[in-house]
């Protein structure tokens, strides 16, 4: 671990500060969900890290999916091309659908995903995301529920990768530039 911890040029969240916020997201969400038996479609493999941790702190009965989606390979910018490798397994027409997300960066696949689960009719999609970089989006885009703002750098951990290495630091850092470049 501490190979990977040099290569960072700082933390910007520890444990504590991550494990808080998403006790508080978990309690919004139960409440504006409560009686409503919401799915959580996680888009994997970033935000299962986040998912789990968040439907632990969620307080009222909940179904979970999965989707796989493509657009960044080993870059550390996204192609802007949003393939699906794994799609939703749960019939979501008429559910009430929180789509979980690592990060939000140019905000273009988590529109491709909003835009093609709305062709399913679920009664409703709302968003919760761990990380939004505002300065980075390519298009005006609504998000739900914001762990936390960051600004436009390179973040690593806590399921966050680069080339898929970082996911098990237990915090969020900034990845040196050198690293990625």
């Amino acid at each position: 671990m501490d190979t990977m911890i040099a290569d960072l040029s700082t933390i910007l969240f520890d444990e504590c500060q991550i494990r808080t916020r998403i006790k508080e997201l978990g309690f919004e969400l139960s409440k504006e969900y409560a009686g409503k038996n919401p799915v959580l479609i996680c888009i994997l493999k970033v935000a299962v890290t986040f998912l789990s941790d968040l439907m632990r702190y969620m307080t009222i009965p909940l179904e979970i999916d999965f989707m796989s989606i493509s657009s960044y390979g080993d870059s550390s910018v996204s192609s802007g091309i949003v393939q699906i490798r794994k799609d939703i397994d749960i019939e979501i027409k008429d559910r009430h659908i929180i789509i979980v997300e690592d990060i939000i960066d140019s905000g273009l696949s988590l529109q491709y995903i909003i835009d093609y689960l709305h062709k399913h009719q679920p009664q409703t999609i709302k968003t919760c995301v761990l990380l939004d970089k505002p300065d980075a989006h390519k298009i005006d885009i609504e998000i739900d529920f914001v762990g936390f703002q960051i600004q436009n750098e390179f973040v690593v951990g806590f399921g966050l990768d680069f080339a898929r290495k970082y996911r098990n630091l237990p915090f969020i850092g900034v990845l040196k530039e050198e690293v990625y470049k």
